[in-house]
């Protein structure tokens, strides 16, 4: 590995450690004894997306992240919450292990996400992702996610049975 210090390529791996995206490993240069961290990760498949009028688009996890910091914005939704849901996004998608996907496809996922992490976000998500035509639509929306959300509370307070042991 070069060292981003004296350009030698003479280095040496110190320490190695798993992270979500792959390997992170510290290194230490021979020659001017600097340490410098470089990381790896398993080159995936290019996946393309397949717009709604049949244009094809390379995945980007950075727009992906844009679209969700646009529905969360003025809300509090930390980055670190939106940088996981795209990790698990991403991971959804390469899972499929298809070459190309439809963005509808795409935009399920990410409401499911925003769905757990801000109501909000949700409600302007699939604003744009069903392309409501009017108020009636967006109250619709708020109705469905209010009722869904009365059946998890109700089953939240519902008392476990117990089981018959013999």
């Amino acid at each position: 590995m070069k060292c981003p210090y004296c350009h030698s390529n003479n280095s040496r791996v110190i320490d190695t450690r798993e992270v979500p995206d792959g390997i992170r490993r510290r290194r230490e240069c021979n020659d001017c004894h600097q340490r410098f961290t470089t990381y790896e990760r398993v080159a995936g498949i290019n996946l393309l997306i397949v717009k709604r009028d049949g244009r094809r688009e390379e995945f980007s996890r950075d727009k992906l992240i844009k679209s969700m910091r646009i529905a969360c914005s003025k809300r509090p939704v930390s980055a670190e919450k939106l940088e996981i849901a795209a990790r698990d996004i991403e991971a959804n998608l390469y899972t499929m292990g298809k070459g190309e996907i439809q963005s509808l496809a795409v935009g399920r996922l990410v409401m499911q996400h925003l769905q757990k992490i801000d109501e909000v976000a949700y409600v302007r998500y699939a604003s744009v992702y069903r392309r409501f035509e009017d108020v009636s639509n967006i109250a619709e929306e708020i109705e469905h996610l209010m009722e869904q959300k009365r059946r998890e509370e109700a089953q939240k307070n519902q008392i476990p049975l117990p089981l018959d042991e013999e």
